[in-house]
């Protein structure tokens, strides 16, 4: 997470301070439903990584609660307390007993309900965010303010890191060094509701990934890749047959080492050895679907 602040005087009781944070987009590369708990949450291990594609969120300190949101995929996000990242906010208000409060902008450019985070990715920067500006301590990825915004909301915390998410989401372990590469991210105009894909799941007991080799390099990194699995791929193409499409696409192009889809979809992903292929194989996809939503993206924190 970074941050850049501008700061100034005025009358009001407290002074200007600007605080931006980016809140990149969290991609599935794989993702095994291991089991459900009594309380019907699913048991997961997925590695995720986060990519360069991302939304803006500013704030400003202000006496109340608020945003305000713009960008391409502004449309449907709600600007009330139902809003993920008002109720970060609130919830870490709550907590460190700030009665401040912030004006919040948010621009989205990543779409929501796509599999790639987009929501929690907002939520984690924003809390990241307003410990800054209002000046207290964050909250843990492990509070119960921050497993009550939702599974990802934790793994997100944790960008740019790549992660091993397991649990329902609470447990997080760092990876080794992964290799240079970067994604073509697609997401065919077709929604997947979580709750309707874990409905269809064929078995919500399979196995654990394989252990994540250490050193790889793209070729072997995309072979291990390859043998893992995303569970919810199957009941989500059912749902939207689209998704198939997408990851068939993906997959004729020689240049993509690996494809599949990233969380519940539909967003689809492909693995590509730099950006300039990225680039490439995106123009490709983008040309002969053009209401396709395409973006080339970098994989952050590798090192």
């Amino acid at each position: 997470m970074w941050f850049c602040a501008t700061r100034g005087l005025t009358p009001s009781v407290w002074p200007v301070a600007t605080i931006s944070a980016t809140a990149p987009a969290k991609v599935n590369l794989t993702l095994h439903v291991t089991g459900q708990r009594d309380d019907g949450y699913h048991l997961l291990d997925s590695l995720v990584v986060f990519a360069d594609v991302a939304d803006q969120l500013t704030a400003t300190v202000a006496p109340d609660l608020r945003i305000t949101v713009s960008g391409p995929f502004s449309t449907g996000v709600p600007t009330n307390h139902s809003n993920l990242v008002l109720r970060a906010a609130e919830g870490l208000r709550q907590t460190r007993g700030v009665t401040k409060g912030a004006a919040i902008t948010l621009e989205k450019h990543l779409p929501h309900a796509a599999g790639i985070g987009s929501g929690s990715s907002d939520a984690a920067a924003a809390l990241a965010l307003l410990a800054e500006l209002w000046g207290v301590a964050p909250l843990p990825a492990t509070a119960q303010e921050v497993l009550a915004l939702g599974a990802d909301v934790p793994v997100c915390m944790r960008n740019p890191a790549p992660t091993r998410m397991s649990g329902i989401g609470d447990v997080l372990s760092p990876v080794q060094r992964l290799p240079d590469c970067a994604l073509v991210l697609v997401r065919p105009p077709v929604e997947v509701p979580t709750s309707v894909v874990f409905k269809g799941l064929a078995s919500k007991t399979g196995t654990a990934m394989d252990p994540i080799p250490d050193g790889m390099d793209l070729q072997a990194f995309t072979n291990w890749l390859s043998a893992q699995r995303n569970d919810m791929a199957a009941p989500a193409c059912l749902l939207a047959p689209d998704i198939r499409e997408a990851i068939a696409k993906l997959s004729s192009n020689r240049n993509v080492a690996a494809a599949g889809m990233s969380g519940s979809g539909a967003t689809c992903f492909g693995v590509v050895k730099d950006m300039a292929t990225a680039r490439q194989v995106a123009r490709i996809v983008q040309l002969s679907h053009m209401n396709w939503w395409v973006a080339p993206a970098q994989v952050l924190g590798r090192a």
